[in-house]
């Protein structure tokens, strides 16, 4: 048998061996070591002269050399500390009192909180089993179909993979050799219009038909508003911002009132209640303020700093490459973008004090209460890395920090907690490094055997366009996800692709946030459909695989539209990543 001919053998052989139930990592080691003893097999040496063994040195050495898996012990470390500390339940509580009026607001509360776990933790596994054990039996109870409330808890749950700080955006920039941050900024984007276009489905399915997920009895939807708020607001008028500001001004009536706890309502007690109102105005106002002062001020203010601190000394301009967008000012029709979000906003703003009522505020103190901590995390961990702040490691260790103090803030992590959240994070972080060990081995000696360029050559001849091209390797990757996880998908099969992107003048970042996308259909294919048994393991006796399954399946359909929107809007994935890094 030929050398080609042996690597071809080789692929084949570890998708067997690794449906067969065999771990990957040592599945690629050992057929590495196997057929790369026959590639340097050599009659006239030793058995302990074979150069495989060099190569198994060589190629550990060089996985294990590389910076961009610091970041995932770190990450993992983070996901594992939220999730231990069940940090959770209060937040899918107060966002389904905030979706109450909206069709299939269980439903939509779940997605919104996977959505949201899954940036914080990144654990697939976990935000299923977590989301399956807090929401999916109050739908089933509900009277939702199974195939709905499945649905949303696997397809919800398998976000956290990619929306950032996803673990296999590194995966991926350390096979790739491609930049983190970039993969980070790239991914934004796709990763929120995914879930948008989930929670789009759920919506209209359950307007199409009303009966797959009923509304809820009004004690499930009601506010838990205390009762010398209630009196307050009758004290002064329907309005609860008025109220407040005059309260404030003429505390008289507001101060004859007692708490639920018997004791006199305070001048601090209307004071906390101003600010929990005031705190939508204050995320759109920051936001907007930020957006300006990033896109106009800073940029314009960082040339002129850099003049006034250093002296330029040798050849001026030498050595300096291709500004990005960011450095060239704001982008054209800016201005314009502006002025029309902050007019829609400043009415967003009117309409919704205009009509804050008592149990509207509440719903803000208890969102405010259970989001704020973990979304200030997550945006300074997130935010750090975009703008050039911190590298991936350093803010990934920030991020391992403050989940730590948000456990501890909560007082739900104890030492047992503790150990199990570092334990979880060794083993995966150990997985993950045998993984990139085992493909590095099989990769060389699937290149020394000449596989990698039989590949090549092969789909060269086939005088593809880029866009064939895409479709098949992208199509190849998605069937690829039926029977075999990311994992095994990224170290294995993704660099068999990577030195052809080059050929068909194809962006890697743009490619790989394809297969990130595509990747989500991993989770949710049978039969080795991950998500499907997660939930399986804490779902009700009467659920069966085969209903989660067909939950699943319009997801799927929902990631390969999102996919050829991505292609022909390639600036959603693009954008982001060239204005703040340059393209």
């Amino acid at each position: 048998m030929s050398d080609p001919a042996l690597g071809l053998t080789m692929l084949a052989l570890i998708v067997v061996v690794i449906m067969m139930g065999f771990p990957t990592a040592f599945t690629l080691m050992g057929l590495g070591m196997f057929f790369g003893f026959i590639a340097f097999y050599d009659p006239t040496h030793l058995f302990t002269d074979n150069k495989v063994f060099e190569l198994i040195v060589q190629r550990t050495y060089g996985a294990m050399n590389n910076d961009v898996l610091i970041s995932i012990p770190l990450f993992v470390l983070m996901g594992y500390v939220m999730e231990r500390g069940a940090l959770v339940d209060k937040m899918f509580y107060s966002i389904q009192l905030a979706f109450r009026r909206v069709p299939a607001s269980l439903a939509v509360a779940t997605l919104i909180v996977c959505t949201f776990w899954g940036i914080a933790s990144g654990l697939v596994g976990a935000v299923v089993v977590l989301m399956g054990v807090i929401a999916f039996n109050p739908m089933l109870r509900a009277g939702y179909d199974v195939k709905l409330a499945s649905g949303v808890i696997t397809a919800g749950g398998t976000l956290g993979i990619l929306i950032p700080p996803s673990v296999m955006i590194i995966v991926y920039a350390a096979v790739a050799g491609q930049s983190v941050v970039k993969l980070y900024a790239a991914a934004m984007f796709p990763g929120f219009f995914l879930s948008f276009l989930y929670l789009v489905y759920i919506i209209g399915w359950a307007m199409i038909n009303p009966k797959i997920a009923p509304p809820l009895p009004e004690d499930q939807t009601k506010v838990p508003v205390p009762q010398w708020m209630r009196k307050f607001a009758a004290a002064y008028s329907g309005n609860f911002f008025l109220s407040l500001l005059t309260a404030l001004v003429m505390p008289g009536r507001a101060l004859t009132l007692q708490t639920d706890k018997g004791r006199p309502v305070t001048y601090w007690n209307l004071v906390v209640n101003l600010i929990a109102a005031l705190v939508p105005f204050m995320i759109v106002f920051g936001t907007l303020w930020l957006t300006w002062w990033y896109v106009v001020i800073h940029q314009q203010a960082a040339p002129e700093e850099a003049v006034q601190g250093l002296q330029q000394l040798g050849t001026p301009g030498l050595g300096t490459g291709p500004k990005t967008a960011a450095e060239l000012g704001p982008p054209e029709g800016f201005y314009t973008w502006f002025g029309i979000i902050t007019a829609i906003c400043a009415l967003w703003q009117i309409r919704y004090y205009w009509r804050l009522d008592v149990d509207r505020l509440e719903v803000i103190k208890l969102l405010s209460t259970s989001i704020m901590p973990l979304g200030i995390l997550t945006v300074v961990v997130l935010a750090v890395i975009l703008f050039g702040i911190t590298t991936a490691t350093e803010s990934a260790g920030v991020g391992a920090a403050g989940a730590f103090l948000l456990a501890i803030q909560a007082r739900t992590l104890d030492w047992k907690r503790t150990k199990e959240a570092v334990f979880l994070t060794a083993k995966t972080t150990a997985m993950v490094c045998w993984l990139f060990v085992g493909s590095a081995l099989f990769s060389g000696v699937f290149a020394i055997l000449g596989g990698q360029a039989l590949v090549e050559e092969w789909v060269l001849s086939l005088h593809m366009t880029p866009i064939q091209f895409m479709l098949l390797s992208q199509a190849i990757i998605f069937v690829l996800g039926w029977p075999l996880e990311w994992t095994e998908i990224i170290v294995i099969f993704v660099p068999i692709f990577l030195p052809l992107l080059k050929h068909f003048n194809i962006d890697p970042v743009l490619w790989g946030t394809l297969v990130f996308v595509n990747l989500q259909a991993a989770f949710l294919s049978p039969p080795v459909a991950m998500s499907a048994f997660y939930l399986k393991g804490v779902s009700p006796p009467h659920v069966t695989l085969n209903q989660i399954f067909n939950g699943m399946m319009p997801y799927m359909l929902i990631v390969i539209i999102c996919m050829v929107i991505m292609y022909f809007w390639p600036g959603m994935t693009l954008w982001l990543p060239n204005y703040l890094y340059g393209g």
